[in-house]
């Protein structure tokens, strides 16, 4: 049987939790990373009646949206829910794993599943995140910088945008000289040596650094290779909060917030007046998304959805953006679908279910 580990490392190639915000806290909640799985869960929130229903259907690991808590617990006494969960949890050697803040934080995470059910075309992150690419510099003999360049790129350098294998090479002069304990690729130890070589330069994710140098060490023809990180301060435009994009066709406002309706099964949409435009270009942020107002105004939707608006932040539309609040749950439902997409690719015979318990606590009158 797969263990809790190889579940975690499918969603975390997509997700990597160096992408949770500081406040968070995803990753395993409880058990042991190594049990093997007999069975999973998904849920957007965990509470006692998913517990019910995963041992009920024998399975031992939850894979949830949400974490348990946002702070650390310092005693387990039962006298939170929290607490209650997680001791239960232990007790059945039941594993939970939250994938929170860091799929909130990809381009086709929980936004843009949002956006993909709605219709929206031509999609791009609404708030990019930023400090996340690095840039990989090495210095390479001429005739081996073919085949260390292509290792670093199937290694997951090299992708700006919609275009990957990306770099920038300059021929050069490389001096060194080696000890009597060394054994050069060239050269012979004691004698300086001057070799062309070809300079490469490469961005990658911060989060794929160590997997990208490891190669680059096992593929380089040099006993030490010569290598710089530089951290880079550009947005990345795969990763960040939000997603804006285009309807295929503009629609009025009431048709647009009825098919908004219809499409989530949200029972109801608070939202401000009507600004007498149709609705072409739409901002949206699954969960709580207020604090992203200004930027979804200077993207130039016409409208921006998202969930857990306060009275007073409803003004920050400035009657320049139509707000739809749908509700925190609405809005993030949807991933439970992509968590299900991504784990039966990997794993197609084994026992996945969606949970059948709706968790939203809030219920309309």
């Amino acid at each position: 049987m797969p263990t809790v580990k190889e579940f975690i490392s499918v969603i975390e190639a997509f997700a990597p939790l160096s992408l949770q915000e500081s406040y968070d806290n995803c990753g395993l909640q409880t058990g042991n990373k190594n049990n093997e799985v007999t069975g999973v869960i998904i849920t957007l929130d965990v509470n006692p009646e998913v517990l019910d229903e995963a041992l009920k259907n024998n399975c031992n690991l939850i894979i949830a949206h949400h974490p348990l808590t946002l702070s650390g617990l310092k005693k387990f006494t039962g006298n939170t829910l929290a607490e209650q969960i997680i001791i239960r949890a232990i007790k059945n050697d039941l594993s939970i794993y939250s994938a929170h803040t860091n799929i909130d934080s990809v381009k086709n995470g929980v936004s843009g599943v949002l956006a993909n059910k709605i219709g929206l075309i031509n999609q791009r992150v609404l708030s990019p995140m930023k400090q996340q690419l690095v840039k990989l510099v090495t210095f390479v003999p001429q005739a081996q910088a073919e085949h260390v360049r292509q290792a670093i790129f199937d290694a997951g350098a090299g992708h700006i945008g919609n275009y990957d294998c990306c770099s920038y090479n300059l021929n050069g002069t490389g001096t060194f000289r080696g000890d009597k304990t060394t054994k050069p690729f060239v050269g012979q130890p004691g004698e300086l040596h001057t070799e062309p070589e070809v300079r490469i330069e490469t961005i990658l994710p911060a989060f794929i650094q160590q997997q990208v140098v490891k190669t680059l060490i096992i593929n380089h023809p040099y006993e030490e290779p010569a290598y710089d990180l530089y951290p880079l301060n550009n947005e990345w435009d795969n990763t960040g909060l939000g997603i804006v994009g285009e309807l295929p066709s503009a629609m009025q406002p009431d048709i647009f917030l009825n098919h908004l309706k219809k499409t989530t099964q949200t029972e109801c949409i608070r939202h401000t007046k009507h600004l007498e435009k149709a609705i072409k270009i739409v901002a949206l942020c699954g969960g709580s998304g207020s604090s992203l107002t200004s930027q979804a105004i200077a993207s130039g939707a016409q409208i921006y959805i998202t969930g857990d608006f306060k009275y007073h932040q409803f003004f920050d539309a400035q009657e320049k953006i139509m707000i739809a609040d749908i509700g925190h749950y609405e809005s993030e439902q949807f991933i439970k679908g992509l968590f299900l997409e991504l784990l039966t690719k990997k794993f197609p015979n084994f026992a996945i279910r969606l949970s059948k318990v709706n968790s939203n606590p809030i219920k309309y009158y």
